[in-house]
């Protein structure tokens, strides 16, 4: 029986690819000349980490790392901007959380989208993942096609066609 997978994952080495993109980026530009400007990438807690002299710059970091996922094929949706707080030298930092995985909440979402289709499919969750089944590849192809027009917000990747 013809099945695939609904996940949500992010390839680590693009993300660092373009935070390495967004450093050399702001090293050449004018308006961070003489300002302290870091932006640090922890792979293991999937955190980036902005710091920078006032609010107009954080926005700018924040727009440059939109461009650059986006040239990478990285859809910035997966990004998930903390609160900008303050330092004790008188800089801003802000922390960027990766959302990696499908939370069980939009895991039901998506389950509960593909049975108000009325398509001859069976949705289950699996950890972080939906599994999708059917008989007819036609009808797997129409709940890929549901769930991108769904308008999530979060990005999906279909992977697993068998």
């Amino acid at each position: 029986m013809p099945s695939f997978d609904i996940v949500s994952q992010v390839d680590m080495q693009e993300v660092d690819n373009a935070i390495n993109n967004v450093k050399k980026e702001a090293d050449s530009r004018y308006d961070f000349r003489g300002v302290t400007t870091e932006v640090t990438f922890n792979r293991k807690d999937k955190r980036i980490h902005i710091l920078t002299g006032d609010t107009m710059k954080i926005k700018a970091l924040r727009e440059m790392l939109c461009v650059h996922f986006t040239r990478r094929k990285i859809d910035s949706r997966i990004m998930d901007f903390g609160e900008p707080e303050g330092t004790s030298m008188g800089q801003l930092k802000q922390d960027v959380t990766l959302k990696e995985g499908i939370d069980k909440e939009t895991a039901k979402k998506v389950v509960k989208a593909i049975k108000a289709a009325k398509l001859k499919v069976q949705a289950s969750i699996q950890d972080d993942q939906v599994r999708v089944t059917g008989k007819k590849i036609d009808d797997l192809q129409a709940v890929i096609a549901l769930v991108n027009d769904a308008g999530f917000d979060q990005p999906f990747q279909f992977v697993n066609m068998k």
